[in-house]
């Protein structure tokens, strides 16, 4: 029995091939391939809503709009400054401008919208995903996937459940010269590797100390909220600021560390450690930031190997020139994938014996839109996913054991233990005070299921 699922994505690669046929002889004379596209039809591309569009969330918004085979259909945020500001935006990309859904559970109940890709805080990542995935829908969920582990396992569960498709958003996955860079290291260009450093650096101001006020006219809080346990709003919190509240967001380590452990696990092929230690704090300013501004996590695996990662929010000094990267270590050299999509290799005399440049531009710092162009490879691999059934980059399992060693990371640093782990799941062994850890409590009503 086909699910809504099968049958939308039948549809779509019935009609993504008339569609091929109908052009063959190349674009009308007068018509760009964006009003060609339209010409053709809204069924012929992917109809995706877009939850929570402030900062990334307009980035990727703009970016699917630029995307010939996509439309923006719907446009979901509680700030209604935002959401306004993101329809006029993609308005002006695509030429048509997308309905206004405050609240996205309503726009996925329209039959035509294809996907939910989603933006918003990271208490709400999961809980989102899954009503979607409820709905029908495909999801482009970006990191970290998940707010704590089990909101990440729920997710391998409901992929599993109602086989649709869910790519994180660790775009490096996609870009051309970091996956060639993977590939020369898989392919013994240092010998076997052993040892994996990463980082992330910047100088973020304080957050101050926030006052308990009354909620802006243009905010839906209860709707923000949402499966998070009900707070006091106050005026340090949001836009942004909640990445360091433990309550809503999960610290530099998940926000901007995922990537580069993604790809540490990526170059060393492992899944899941043996034991995990980190040390860290809040050390700059005193304020209402939660997360550490100074962290080191180090994660070791039964296949003999080891990686770190180091984030400092608040003193942006460089690594190898970089402010975010990853270097391997070999047996015959190293191997360093730079903060763009450019990578070096080394010899053991510390020789360069082969630099791939980087030849679109990126701001790694940017935290609205660091690498739009390049983005693109990752959007469309969604797509192809949804339309071909190509594997994904990063499939909701990859995307799960990546954000779970960086909360792993955060659960030893908060329960001050050396976490020894089970290298076949990923759960920690014999550590009640750890486990506390391993999941949150939810508002009533807003706890998630598969």
């Amino acid at each position: 029995m086909k699910t809504p699922i099968d049958s939308r994505r039948e549809f779509i690669r019935k009609t993504v091939t008339s569609a091929t046929a109908l052009s063959i002889g190349g674009i009308l004379p007068g018509f760009s391939a964006r009003s060609y596209t339209n010409i053709i039809g809204a069924n012929e591309r992917i109809q995706v809503g877009v939850m929570g569009v402030n900062s990334r969330g307009l980035a990727l918004a703009s970016n699917y709009a630029l995307q010939p085979n996509c439309e923006v259909m719907y446009i979901s945020d509680v700030d209604s400054r935002a959401a306004d500001k993101c329809m006029s935006t993609v308005e002006g990309i695509q030429k048509k401008r997308p309905k206004a859904q405050p609240d996205f559970r309503k726009a996925l109940e329209d039959k035509d919208m294809d996907a939910l890709v989603i933006a918003a805080p990271d208490h709400w990542h999961a809980p989102a995903a899954i009503l979607a995935s409820k709905a029908g829908k495909h999801v482009y969920l970006e990191k970290p996937c998940s707010h704590n582990p089990n909101e990440g396992e729920l997710l391998v569960k409901v992929a599993a459940k109602y086989k649709n498709v869910i790519q994180m958003g660790n775009q490096r996955r996609t870009w051309p010269n970091v996956a060639a860079a993977i590939t020369e290291l898989k392919n013994g260009v240092i010998g076997r590797p052993y040892f994996a450093k990463g980082w992330y650096t910047n100088n973020r101001p304080s957050m101050g100390i926030g006052k308990t006020t009354a909620v802006p006219s243009w905010l839906d809080y209860e709707l923000w909220q949402g499966p998070a346990p009900r707070q006091a709003f106050k005026d340090n919190l949001i836009h942004y600021n909640w990445h360091w509240r433990w309550h809503w967001g999960t610290g530099e380590c998940l926000n901007n560390g995922t990537h580069m452990v993604d790809l540490m696990r990526w170059g060393l092929g492992v899944d899941y450690p043996t034991r995990v230690t980190s040390s860290g704090g809040r050390y700059r300013y005193q304020d209402d930031w939660e997360t550490p501004d100074t962290q080191v996590v180090t994660l070791e695996f039964a296949n003999n190997t080891n990686m770190t990662w180091e984030g400092r929010s608040c003193n942006g000094r460089t690594v190898e020139g970089n402010s975010v990267g990853v270097i391997f270590y070999g047996e015959t050299g190293s191997l360093l994938i730079e903060s763009g999509n450019s990578y070096k290799i080394f010899d053991l005399e510390n020789k360069l014996v082969k630099e791939t440049k980087n030849d679109l531009p990126i701001d790694p710092r940017d935290r609205m839109n660091p690498s739009q162009k390049l983005d693109a490879f990752h959007i469309q691999n969604f797509f192809d996913g949804i339309k071909k059934g190509t594997p994904l980059a990063s499939d909701i399992l990859s995307g799960h054991k990546s954000t779970l060693l960086c909360q792993l990371g955060n659960i030893a640093l908060r329960s001050g233990d050396a976490l020894r782990i089970d290298p076949t799941n990923g759960h920690i062994k014999d550590n009640p005070k750890a486990m506390k850890y391993w999941q949150r409590t939810y508002q009533k009503g807003w706890e998630p299921t598969v």
